[in-house]
């Protein structure tokens, strides 16, 4: 059994895990649709944002954003640093615009096959009407349940 204190960090270099677990661990930091945005706009912005900057382009009330912060943060994905009274984030590695980057090619991907996969459906024929005496004892026997 895990201790209950147990550090986030432990997930990252306790060599004796898997590296599938590792990664699991890198996944589980971004999976949220709030973390996500925030990288992104991490990794978009020209200089590190101070938190008032991130409370604009995601529209969310502080004490969300903090708590999405947080997370990033013990996930290494984001570092914070303190400039007087202003706390400021950025993307701990470039590689993580990178991942952005690819999964959002990713599903681009995902999306262009699959529209074809429709459009390639639009030119089959419709399904032959059913033979009425087969119709009735069906509607018959699933009304019987």
């Amino acid at each position: 059994m895990e201790p209950l204190n147990q550090d986030p960090i432990d997930n990252f270099t306790d060599a004796s895990r898997p590296l599938y677990e590792v990664k699991a661990n890198l996944f589980k930091g971004m999976a949220h649709p709030v973390r996500v945005r925030v990288l992104e706009v991490l990794a978009h912005a020209d200089t590190d944002l101070s938190v008032s900057d991130l409370l604009r382009d995601t529209g969310l009330e502080a004490s969300h954003l903090s708590q999405h912060l947080s997370v990033l943060r013990r996930h290494n994905l984001v570092v914070a640093e303190r400039r007087g009274s202003l706390v400021f984030y950025s993307l701990a590695y470039p590689q993580v615009a990178d991942l952005l980057a690819v999964a959002r090619q990713l599903l681009v991907e995902i999306l262009e096959t699959t529209q074809q996969r429709l459009i390639s459906t639009v030119g089959l024929p419709g399904l032959a009407p059913a033979d009425a005496t087969t119709s009735g004892t069906s509607a018959t026997a699933a009304g019987s349940r």
